[in-house]
């Protein structure tokens, strides 16, 4: 299946290389960087890599709007599954097969990755790891869907998901919220056991992950998104 990797950057210069590489070392797929007007170099190395499409924004859009133009350009160029890692090496691609498996093999549209099956690698620290199991019981509460690790960023998206959310995916906090969106528009979802590793360099762009004011936000986002009008055209 035609398959894309999208690697949303904002300031890794110190991990977009080395996030590069160990995707190319584990699979043949098309890789999409897309840099989110970083200010450092990030653009500049990634345009030192061989076949590597890029997709440079003109102005931050945040991850909701780096991955969506991923999906765009999936969507656009007729990928079957797109995946999403981040690129700050946390995401191991030696997973990548796993990942795609239940979209390949059993029709699933949305496969996510989660940390907290196996429990092995980096577990997250301590405030984020309460603030996501937090969101877990927030998501079982409003869908019914258990999912372990609601703010993985490692997830590949089917042709159906791909479509959708090339015009629907959410801003503010895509992962836990596309969740919701997507159940409620009757997707299949699935989690699988993946490892995670600890950022090597560079600095998370959620830091704001800590506060009440993120969690007030992203509860009433969430909420938004189960009670809201959902937009069915594709």
């Amino acid at each position: 299946m035609k398959t894309l990797i999208i690697v949303p950057a904002f300031n890794e210069e110190a991990n977009i290389v080395k996030t590069i590489t160990s995707i190319k070392n584990a699979c043949d797929f098309d890789i999409l960087v897309v840099n989110d007007h970083s200010k450092d170099d990030t653009l500049l190395l990634a345009k030192t890599q061989q076949n590597v499409k890029i997709a440079d924004l003109p102005c931050n859009l945040g991850i909701g709007g780096a991955i969506k133009t991923g999906y765009i350009y999936a969507d656009k160029h007729g990928y079957d599954i797109a995946i999403q890692i981040d690129g700050d090496g946390q995401h191991d691609p030696e997973y990548l097969t796993r990942i795609i498996e239940p979209i390949r093999d059993e029709n699933y549209d949305i496969v996510v990755g989660s940390r907290f099956i196996d429990k092995i690698g980096f577990q997250s620290t301590r405030m984020r790891r309460f603030g996501i199991i937090y969101l877990q019981y927030l998501i079982r509460l409003l869908t019914g869907v258990r999912i372990s690790d609601p703010t993985s960023g490692f997830r590949a998206f089917g042709k159906n998901a791909i479509r959708y959310f090339a015009k629907h995916y959410p801003q503010d906090y895509p992962e836990p919220e596309s969740i919701v969106i997507a159940h409620r528009i009757g997707m299949r979802i699935k989690e699988v056991p993946v490892v995670m590793k600890a950022r090597e360099g560079g600095v998370s762009s959620i830091y704001s992950y800590k506060s009440l004011y993120y969690m007030l936000k992203v509860t009433l986002s969430i909420m938004m998104a189960r009670v809201s009008r959902i937009v069915t055209d594709v």
